[in-house]
């Protein structure tokens, strides 16, 4: 059984900064000891846009300038870079909420052993969910869990509604 952790946008525009919460602020720390504290392949997102992000779809429907790389607030908060340092990862830029990439870096992974995916991160409602169905996607038989205790959504409302959703689709979700 093959071990992979998946860390979503932990960066400083979604913990403190442009789309920061007091949510995500208080995940930090348990995000940092998860990774630390994981034996496996580590996948880390990065929500990455240009400085055209106003005229994208996404641009027009969240007003809102964030994840530019590679300003300050693309990066990874400064926690999450120290507890990935000598752990095996790899970083994925995406331009949308689901990493296309994603599920084909865990086929080269998984080769023929079972997989246990535990996703984390930011936020619940938007990206998790994004990545979290685009993998249930392409590995229907793999076990995959969500750390709810280290999820923050755009609210408290969302973050529990994007749960349900993923429970509804056959995701374990945990820490809750």
């Amino acid at each position: 059984m093959k071990k992979i952790l998946v860390v979503v946008d932990m960066q400083n525009d979604f913990v403190d900064g442009a789309l920061g919460t007091s949510e995500a602020v208080g995940i930090v720390d348990r995000v940092a000891d998860k990774i630390k504290n994981f034996e496996g392949k580590i996948f880390v997102t990065l929500d990455t846009h240009g400085e055209n992000y106003m005229e994208t779809a996404e641009g027009k429907n969240l007003p809102v300038p964030h994840c530019i790389k590679p300003t300050d607030g693309w990066q990874l908060n400064e926690k999450i870079k120290a507890a990935l340092e000598g752990k095996d990862d790899t970083i994925l830029e995406k331009g949308t909420f689901g990493s296309v990439e994603l599920p084909d870096e865990i086929r080269n992974v998984k080769g023929s052993d079972d997989l246990e995916i535990e996703f984390l991160g930011l936020c619940t409602d938007i990206c998790v969910v994004s990545n979290v169905l685009l993998v249930k996607a392409h590995f229907p038989e793999e076990t995959i869990t969500v750390d709810a205790g280290c999820c923050a959504g755009v609210t408290p409302e969302s973050h529990k509604a994007a749960l349900e959703t993923m429970k509804m689709c056959q995701i374990t979700v945990i820490g809750e």
